[in-house]
Order: structure tokens, then C-alpha cells, then sequence
């Protein structure tokens, strides 16, 4: 097959083997898959875009006018509500960023100086920093190829042979150290096998946590992501779903732990008219009005922007199912995602011309990334306990982030 039969093959859908030593034509129709989709751009099309057509400014010209720009004001008061209310649980507390929110997650599950937090490798850096922010200690674990999220089969394997549970606390038998907490992360919005890591959180006496900043619109079972653990943490930062410019915020159903957030949040001050009282060690992490005026009139938008994501999603998905050698990364069964970024991955054999294909959507003008370096390969976690990580490396290896602004899915 010729380079133009191929990419005229891959405008029509038509399905088309990858003969080896032809991963040129592959790549060409990858790019073109994309262009039939999103068009020759003019300028380069980002990764995820903020999209501001609603109350944004009117919201935040109303900081400026009243002078209510910092950490106090109703726009504070009203994100949190409608956050929470848009979440379906009980409390959301507003904070600077995902990663001060997931710090004080953290604090609050109980995690101290020496322990052990099971994260996931496969996950942005924030969810190893807000462990070492504690001086506790990550411990990798593996995931799996269907949500990308913790793989809870592998995982028990794992605890059954490195941990046992002592008087109610689960005990790193290599180590001696406490593991006090498993940390699930719902990769560009797709939900990890929540009820599979519940069972082992609760066998293994965990406190689980979960790292929802990617999923705000997302479900699992019908129910909001953020609603599992004992404790959850979003971000909106600039290319989120929904942005505050900066920020992010804690969710929680106990309402002593959302007492205990919004309390350490707010550099732990005790309320008084005047005086400056502290009873512990604070954060100054709660979010300012003027961004939360942004985030209201962002949620107010947010099922539009879900739903527009969730039809890119499915044009994007159509638009890869001709072409051999490549799979589009699709919503786990049972859930509902908010596609926050959209993927493809590439067949095993083909993992190798993954940096190819990235020069060639870059080049062609469209912002292409791959996932994050996983976490243990970086140096300052690289000495970190971890069990068997192949699942993971396998996904970086293999895998594509595509451009995913729900602006994109408007014409289509």
C-alpha cells in the first residue's frame, strides 16, 4: 500500500494492516485520522484548552468591584456548595491546588513521618510529592491496561507477600515501616476499579484516598468519583475540565474530616473578631475568591463540556478503528468518563516508533504528549519500595494523549 492509499484509507475508515517495516505508513495514518477529524490547523491545537463563554467575567469583575479577591468572600462559600452539590457528597473544601489539596488528604488519613502510602507509579508527580511533603514514603504499585488505574488483583498478590496486618495496621514486613494508605488516581478521567479496591483497603486496613483530580464529571456505577474513599482531592488547574485558573479542592462524605481540612487549610486559625489565634500546625492553602468566582461560573458549564468531551471521545474512537496497530483507550465498562484527555495506544510490537508518531501530530500541528515518567524512574523516588511494575511500563511505553478541548467536539 502506497502513502497516499494509506491515508486515503485512513479518511474512509477502511481497516488496514501494518505490514512490518511500514510503521511510515502507520504514522501517516494516525495523522491522518486526526486531520479528518480536527481539520488542517492554522495554528498548533493544544492538548486541553480553558473555554470561558459564560458568567466568567461578570463573576470576577465582581471580586475587582467589591474588593473580595483573596482566601474570604461568597464566591468561596458558593464554589464549595455548588461543587459539592455537582459531586453528589456532603462537603467539598476549596483550596490553592489539586497538590495542597492532596497534601491535606493525606494529613488526614493519617499518614505520618516514616510511613508507607501506596501510590500509583503511573500518576503525575503531585501524588508522590504530597507523600514526600509529609516525609512519609512512596511505595509503587502496578496498574492495569482497562481504567490504567491501580490493578487491585496484583496488588493483593502483592500485600500477601510483602505486608501483614498487626493489631489492625497493615505492616511492611521488609521495611517494619506502617503502610497507612492506598491512593487511587482515575487516569485522564477514567474510573480505577473502585469496588475491587475497596475489598483490598478494607482486608489489608488501609485508608483509602482517592486522587480524582482528573475526573470531576466522571462515574462510577452511577455515582461520582471522589465518593469511594474516605477522603478525595481535585484539581482545576489552567487545562482542566473545569478551571479556577489555579486551584483544586477536597471532597469528603465525614464531616469531621471536612471540619479537619477547611481547619489546617486555613493556617489552622481559630475564628475570633480580631485576634490572631493558631491551636496547630497550618496550610495557607484555601483557594481565593476571585478564582472561585472563575470555578462558579465554570461549573455552571459543566455538563455541557462533559457532554461535548464524552462526543469527542466517540468521534475519535471511529476515527482509529480502521487502522491496525493502534486502539483507542475507551471509558472501563460500567463507568461514565469525562474524557478529560483522550488517548491511543499502540500495539506492543509498535511501542518503539511511539516518539515517531508524537513528532508527527506535533509537526502536523497537533499537541501530542505521552503519559507521565513513571514515578520510579525518577531519581529522587527511584531508591522507593515497589512491587513488579511491568503493566506500567508497558502504558508508557505504548501510549498517546491526543488533543481533547471540549471546544474541539463544537462542529463536529
Amino acid at each position: 500500500m502506497t502513502m497516499r492509499e494509506t491515508v486515503r484509507a485512513a479518511a474512509n475508515g477502511d481497516k488496514m494492516q501494518t505490514p512490518s517495516g511500514q510503521v511510515s505508513d502507520l504514522t501517516a495514518s494516525v495523522v491522518a485520522a486526526v486531520r479528518g477529524l480536527l481539520g488542517s490547523p492554522e495554528k498548533r491545537i493544544a492538548l486541553h484548552e480553558p473555554e470561558f463563554c459564560g458568567q466568567e467575567w461578570t463573576y470576577v469583575k465582581e471580586c475587582i468591584d467589591t474588593g473580595w479577591v483573596s482566601s474570604v468572600g461568597s464566591y468561596v462559600d458558593r464554589f464549595e456548595r455548588d461543587l459539592a452539590a455537582f459531586a453528589g457528597c456532603k462537603h467539598a473544601v476549596a483550596t490553592s491546588n489539586g497538590t495542597s489539596a492532596l497534601h491535606v488528604c493525606l494529613i488526614l488519613a493519617g499518614v505520618e513521618i516514616n510511613d508507607e502510602v501506596l501510590i500509583p507509579t503511573l500518576t503525575f508527580i503531585a501524588t508522590a510529592n504530597a507523600v514526600s511533603y509529609i516525609r512519609a514514603v512512596p511505595h509503587f504499585v502496578d496498574s492495569e491496561m482497562t481504567s490504567l488505574g491501580v490493578d487491585a488483583e496484583r496488588l493483593e498478590r502483592h500485600l500477601e507477600l510483602v505486608a501483614h496486618v498487626v493489631d489492625g495496621v497493615c505492616i511492611n514486613r521488609s521495611t517494619g515501616r506502617r503502610i497507612r494508605a492506598l491512593v487511587v488516581m482515575h487516569v485522564f478521567g477514567h474510573p480505577s476499579d473502585l469496588d475491587a479496591l475497596m475489598d483490598v483497603a478494607r482486608r489489608w486496613k488501609l485508608t483509602l484516598v482517592e486522587d480524582a483530580a482528573e475526573s470531576l464529571g466522571s462515574y462510577y456505577h452511577g455515582r461520582h468519583t471522589g465518593n469511594f474513599g474516605a477522603i478525595a482531592a481535585l484539581s482545576f488547574n489552567g487545562n482542566k475540565v473545569v478551571t479556577t485558573g489555579g486551584g483544586g479542592a477536597i471532597l469528603t462524605n465525614d464531616s469531621e474530616l471536612a471540619r479537619r481540612a477547611k481547619h489546617i487549610s486555613t493556617t489552622a486559625r481559630i475564628a475570633h473578631e480580631w485576634n490572631f489565634l493558631h491551636d496547630e500546625v497550618g496550610y495557607n492553602y484555601r483557594m481565593p475568591n476571585i478564582n472561585a468566582a472563575l470555578g462558579c461560573a465554570q461549573l455552571e458549564r459543566l455538563p455541557s463540556m462533559v457532554e461535548r468531551k464524552r462526543r469527542l471521545a466517540v468521534r475519535y474512537e471511529q476515527a482509529f478503528a480502521g487502522i491496525n496497530g493502534v486502539r483507542f483507550l475507551r471509558e472501563p465498562r460500567g463507568t461514565s468518563s469525562n474524557y478529560w484527555l483522550n488517548a491511543i495506544m499502540l500495539d506492543n510490537e509498535l511501542a518503539s516508533h511511539r516518539d515517531e508518531l508524537l513528532g508527527a501530530l506535533n509537526q502536523a500541528g497537533f499537541m501530542s504528549r505521552p503519559v507521565w515518567t513513571l514515578m520510579h524512574k525518577l531519581p529522587m523516588y527511584s531508591e522507593c519500595p515497589r512491587m513488579d511494575l511491568e503493566v506500567a511500563e508497558r502504558i508508557e511505553a505504548q501510549l498517546i494523549n491526543l488533543p481533547s478541548s471540549p471546544g474541539l467536539a463544537t462542529s463536529l
